[in-house]
């Protein structure tokens, strides 16, 4: 396989003689039809079984904008586009990985202790928000003494603006940030500088708006399991290997072809798999073989506090992922500079054992009763190194999910906000800032979607 050309089951392929496959699963059609849109051809595609199917043009080509065309006539966009030019309702765009010539052939990333994460959201890092602006600020990162960058969800949602966590297209790159191309800029300047990228990336649920898969791949979604986005994705059910693949490759493209560091897998509680191998497993198993010698990372976001994700080998290398959000840091260290005791704040406002537990042990919750869960929540972590935990006392939830989006120095003395930032900042755990955090910044940063 060649490095920043990921081959993918389906989707968009550019034959090296010429020429372009296009496949898609669509398990519950007989026949579909391949429209290359802007060449005004509709093409019947060929079945191969098992829900898949599949057409070879010779016509197509990088920039070719298509759509597959249902039975019933509906044009739906390809579940595995690498570019949207027109948003999540248009045409997906043929698009060669090869044709960017990468400058960053000798990077190899860097070890996990030396991660200093900085958290950002695209569209509001720079007055322009996109991918190419970003790269003008990366000078200021490194001096600010970042090692880390971790970008909140660039897959394409619909609309202008979005958070990123209803996402609908897991391969393509948001258009209003820019073009792939332009994201693959922004990650080689980064390593240019010695800076890690790691990618905010959503495997529990999709969005609601522009997620066509039910019109042709109904299996993708089981109403066994319910998440709080409803019937959960299909990880362990009859027809559940396409659905896993899909994803499984999902993260693999994101490290093969955009020359990622790591990626952050949100809300993992949410993601329910009773099979033989859980899906985080086989997850992280394919990542590290495709991996080799990079220093490749996964980060994980868990409510459930589950350590057991987080061992390591005899060696000190993380079995399967790297390091976890410690939101219990989170929480200890808020309560004690705010005093707010709403919510889960009251099972830590005033424990003074919880705030020990979590800066010696990393989490404050070890299988203990949580009453505002009703229900225990954690397992043992004081085995783990403290570079399993990434310790922070702002991100996009705590501040974004707040009714005003309040960042944290509007709401608690500035001495207070001081004194706990030096101690996140001191602690053996990986540490992580919020965009314009270091500022001290009072721009609240509600949650927000613009269409």
């Amino acid at each position: 396989m060649t490095r920043g050309v990921h081959r993918l089951p389906q989707g968009a392929d550019i034959h090296a003689a010429g020429g372009v496959r296009f496949r898609l699963w669509a398990p519950i059609h007989a026949q579909v039809h391949l429209a290359l849109e802007d060449l005004g051809q509709v093409i019947p595609m060929r079945s191969l079984g098992e829900g898949w199917h599949e057409v070879v043009s010779g016509e197509a080509r990088s920039g070719t904008l298509y759509r597959f065309v249902l039975p019933e006539g509906l044009r739906v966009p390809d579940p595995a586009s690498r570019f949207q030019p027109q948003d999540v309702h248009g045409p997906s765009e043929v698009v060669d990985p090869a044709g960017h010539r990468w400058t960053d052939d000798g990077w190899q990333g860097r070890p996990w202790h030396e991660a200093v994460i900085y958290e950002l959201h695209l569209g509001t890092f720079t007055g322009d928000g996109t991918f190419l602006a970003a790269t003008e600020r990366l000078d200021h990162l490194v001096a600010l003494g970042i090692t880390a960058l971790q970008i909140m969800p660039v897959a394409d949602f619909p609309g202008e603006r979005n958070w990123g966590y209803e996402g609908v297209l897991p391969y393509a790159p948001d258009s209003s940030y820019g073009r792939p191309e332009d994201l693959k800029v922004l990650i080689q300047a980064a390593h240019t500088r010695g800076l890690m990228v790691l990618l905010d990336v959503v495997y529990n649920h999709f969005g609601p708006d522009g997620n066509y898969l039910p019109a042709y791949a109904p299996q993708f979604f089981t109403e066994r399991h319910k998440t709080g986005w409803g019937a959960a994705i299909n990880y362990d059910g009859a027809d559940s290997k396409p659905v896993r693949e899909f994803v499984i490759k999902n993260a693999l493209y994101w490290i093969d072809e955009f020359h990622l560091d790591g990626l952050r897998l949100d809300a993992v509680h949410a993601i329910i798999d009773e099979g033989p191998k859980h899906l985080l497993d086989e997850l992280a198993e394919r990542v590290q073989a495709l991996a080799g010698d990079r220093l490749v990372h996964l980060v994980l976001e868990n409510e459930e506090n589950q350590a057991s994700r987080l061992t390591r080998r005899s060696d000190g290398r993380p079995r399967h992922y790297t390091a976890q959000w410690n939101d219990d840091i989170h929480h200890v260290l808020h309560v004690a500079a705010t005093g707010e005791d709403k919510g889960y704040y009251v099972e830590y406002l005033g424990h003074t054992a919880k705030l020990a537990r979590a800066l010696a042990e990393g989490f404050a919750f070890q299988g203990e009763m949580m009453d505002y869960r009703g229900k225990p929540r954690g397992e043992p972590s004081a085995q783990l190194p403290p570079t399993a935990f990434v310790a922070f006392i702002q991100n996009h939830d705590q501040v974004g999910n707040r009714a005003f989006g309040e960042r944290l120095g509007a709401i608690a003395p500035a001495e207070a906000v001081r004194a706990i930032a030096a101690v996140y900042l001191l602690l053996p755990q990986v540490p992580m800032l919020f965009m314009g955090e270091e500022w001290g910044a009072r721009q609240p940063f509600p949650f927000f979607l613009r269409f």
